[in-house]
């Protein structure tokens, strides 16, 4: 029987990025990648790794949060001006965005159709294209 040690996937995404394992990257990388994907902001994956005894500060959270986005682990996704995800799904796809819960639900990228985009400025190219469907509900 193959038994994995309990940081190793997480050990393995780190290294596969270029990333030293430090520990409060280890304890955030096992969070956020050992399971299922998933849609989190920086308070609530600090609140689970203080749950789960990480000595870990909000600060560092925010750091190595857009240290895996710019690694390409993640994906950021801007709600509003006041509130941002992290969506370890990093295939195109586009987002609902639950008002009354503050959930997102992934919505595969050809379930919409962009028909047009505006000219880009000279010596620019887009790199990717993101909606965000805010939903509430009727009542």
């Amino acid at each position: 029987m193959n038994k994995e040690r309990p940081y190793s996937q997480a050990l393995n995404r780190l290294r596969e990025a270029g990333l030293r394992p430090t520990r409060q990257r280890l304890v955030l990388a096992k969070l956020l990648f050992d399971g299922h994907d998933r849609h989190v902001t920086a308070e609530i994956l600090h609140e689970e790794a203080v749950s789960m005894g990480g000595n870990v500060s909000l600060a560092t959270v925010y750091n190595t949060l857009h240290q895996f986005t710019d690694a390409g682990l993640l994906r950021e996704v801007v709600v509003d001006s006041g509130r941002t995800y992290f969506d370890t799904n990093t295939t195109d796809h586009h987002h609902f965005y639950f008002e009354t819960d503050g959930r997102l639900e992934d919505v595969p990228g050809d379930q919409i159709a962009i028909t047009a985009l505006p000219e880009v400025p000279a010596g620019k190219k887009i790199s990717r294209v993101d909606v965000v469907l805010h939903v509430k509900d009727e009542t």
